[in-house]
């Protein structure tokens, strides 16, 4: 598959339109939202295309992501987005609106797996054995082109791993639970930066 991958600096550009179901994925320093800033953001628009925004990391100015980010006609498609919205949320400052999750999404209809990560779903649905040799690199600088390829395999995938999923979840019937915790996700983010990490519903 030859994919289109364009990076931007610090934003969209104003005339680009990339549908109303777009994949989204984030890149940060780290999985500590107050102390590792979000780098990138990745979009697709599911045509093989990746748009890397490079964020300015001094103003996190970036209007036209954000604008999209918050639509909520436009979906978004993320594997686990509940740290892509934490670090979307604390340093764009804006709610990401109109949610699917392919990992929530993976645990509900592949109860016959115990793993769930993009790359396993990448194997199982699109017969592809992705790299994820750059999933712990350096994204915070000047970026080279395997670091580009490992970001646009975080996109590109994600409309037609949906479309499977949804599939096996309609089929056994749990779309329904799917829904139900797509609604919680923001109320999950807001625990996180909160600093509520444990499950409130323990014992």
């Amino acid at each position: 598959m030859s994919n289109n991958i364009q990076l931007h600096k610090n934003d969209l550009p104003d005339d680009l339109n990339l549908g109303n179901i777009i994949a989204v994925d984030g890149e940060f320093m780290g999985l500590n939202v107050k102390r590792d800033p979000l780098c990138l953001i990745q979009l697709s628009s599911g045509n093989s295309d990746a748009h890397i925004i490079q964020l300015d990391r001094e103003s996190y100015r970036a209007p036209n992501l954000v604008k999209l980010l918050n639509d909520e006609n436009i979906t978004k498609i993320f594997h686990y987005g509940r740290a892509d919205i934490a670090h979307i949320k604390y340093y764009l400052r804006t709610e990401t609106n109109n949610i699917l999750d392919t990992k929530i999404a993976s645990k509900l209809a592949r109860s016959y797996s115990d793993n769930h990560s993009l790359k396993t779903l990448i194997k199982e649905f699109i017969n592809i054995d992705i790299s994820k040799q750059f999933q712990s690199s350096d994204f915070g600088g000047n970026l080279n082109p395997a670091q580009l390829k490992y970001c646009a395999n975080d996109v590109i995938y994600l409309h037609k791993i949906h479309d499977k999923l949804v599939n096996i979840l309609i089929r056994e019937k749990r779309m329904q639970l799917y829904e139900d915790c797509l609604k919680f996700m923001k109320t999950r983010v807001d625990l996180d930066l909160a600093l509520f990490r444990d499950d409130v519903w323990s014992h």
